[in-house]
């Protein structure tokens, strides 16, 4: 099956706008375990139902390492492949990134779309971006995903340019693309440059201001808290990856004004070019004063999310930036862990005990609020007041004692 592999055509193409049929496949290695590989594929359904695939099965197989063609085992491609035809399957989304090469092998077996997590991640943030950054950031790191997979995408490795010209032993198309695949990076990094540069200019016309970011796990509740906080109107949205695009507001507690700015979320296994190109939008946080990490306490993986954005902040090189925790969602942590026959003080017994326990996990403030029912709010203002106060002390030492 012969490919014509067209540089800077493709990337639009993405998942149909209609609710495609799809499949997840997960494999078992290295230091997983399967409930873990069962939980990522709980991401990656999400991660689909936010593109528009509704998911019809999940394969997982346990390997010691994934099978250099195909992936997963030759006894497993079958059962896919039979699953596959059967049930009119559109689309096969692996929960790992796959090689040019197994991608071109998997579509000639299974004679469907083959995409990976990455691809389903970079498919979102292009369908979500909305300005020329984020746009830019998105092709950007579309490309540098695509570059050295450029090889295994092509079946025709050997063909030459011919024509006048190019008489001799011309350039293989392959080298050709690559060239142009290059040529697009550089000018996309170019352009975000000139980008980074405006907004840098934007940031210092702020002048000196106290600044609050929102960082955290992606459907954490982030923009409904900055709905809250600043009296806004934010887009907020039940699917990961709502917000791409920093959005900046300024608020005052105690006549003490403030920026505070909401980012994009991260997630587990997030390409670590889609990082690099999504630098720029995060300078808010690298630049920020204090940090406001929100965790989905309802959410049964919420301690490895709390695990990723660290990791993720210190590769940001803000590791050490003052941070409250912010609890969200004990709304849906009560109807989603308390049996409905707890009497009322059993339940603020265990949820006593559950504060204390996370508290002493950390030496930053914790603070627990449902965002959605407006529940600890005012103790919320009042513990992120008493930060801003410090951080006036500090920077305005004269002006907070007229306060």
């Amino acid at each position: 099956m012969e490919k014509d592999w067209n540089v800077g055509k493709q990337k639009n193409q993405g998942l149909k706008k209609k609710g495609e049929r799809a499949i997840l496949v997960g494999l078992v290695h290295g230091k997983y375990t399967k409930e873990e590989i069962e939980e990522h594929l709980d991401e990656l359904e999400f991660l689909a139902l936010t593109a528009g695939a509704v998911t019809e099965e999940r394969f997982v197989q346990s390997l010691q390492h994934p099978h250099t063609k195909t992936f997963v085992g030759k006894g497993k491609l079958e059962e896919i492949t039979e699953y596959v035809k059967k049930h009119d399957i559109d689309l096969v989304i692996f929960d790992e990134d796959l090689t040019g090469k197994q991608q071109n092998v998997l579509e000639e077996q299974l004679k469907r779309k083959i995409i990976d997590r990455s691809t389903l991640i970079l498919d979102i943030f292009a369908s979500r971006a909305q300005t020329a950054q984020a746009k830019t950031q998105v092709e950007l790191a579309q490309m540098q995903y695509l570059l050295p997979r450029l090889r295994g995408l092509w079946t025709h490795l050997e063909r030459q340019r011919g024509g006048i010209g190019m008489r001799g032993p011309g350039e293989k198309e392959i080298e050709t693309d690559r060239r142009i695949v290059r040529d697009k990076i550089a000018l996309l990094k170019s352009k975000l440059e000139k980008i980074d540069l405006q907004n840098t200019t934007q940031r210092k016309n702020r002048g000196d201001m106290i600044r609050v970011a929102l960082v955290g796990y992606t459907n954490a509740g982030k923009s409904t808290i900055m709905q809250l906080l600043s009296k806004s109107d934010v887009f907020a949205e039940d699917k990961l990856f709502a917000t791409l695009d920093t959005t900046v507001r300024k608020v005052v507690f105690d006549r003490m004004p403030f920026l505070l700015s909401d980012t994009v979320g991260f997630i587990r296994k997030l390409p670590h070019h889609l990082v690099e190109s999504f630098k720029s939008t995060l300078d808010e946080t690298r630049e920020s004063d204090l940090l406001l990490h929100v965790v989905d306490i309802s959410h049964p993986n919420y301690e490895d999310h709390i695990k990723t954005v660290q990791s993720t902040l210190h590769e940001l090189g803000v590791g050490d930036t003052p941070m409250i925790m912010v609890f969200n969602k004990m709304d849906l942590y009560r109807s989603r862990y308390y049996d409905d026959l707890l009497d009322a003080e059993t339940k603020e017994e265990l949820e006593g005990t559950l504060k204390e326990s996370i508290q002493k996990q950390f030496e930053e403030p914790c603070i627990f609020i449902s965002a959605r029912e407006k529940e600890g709010i005012t103790a919320f203002r009042e513990a992120l007041g008493a930060e801003i106060r410090k951080l006036y002390e500090v920077r305005y030492p004269y002006q907070v004692k007229s306060f």
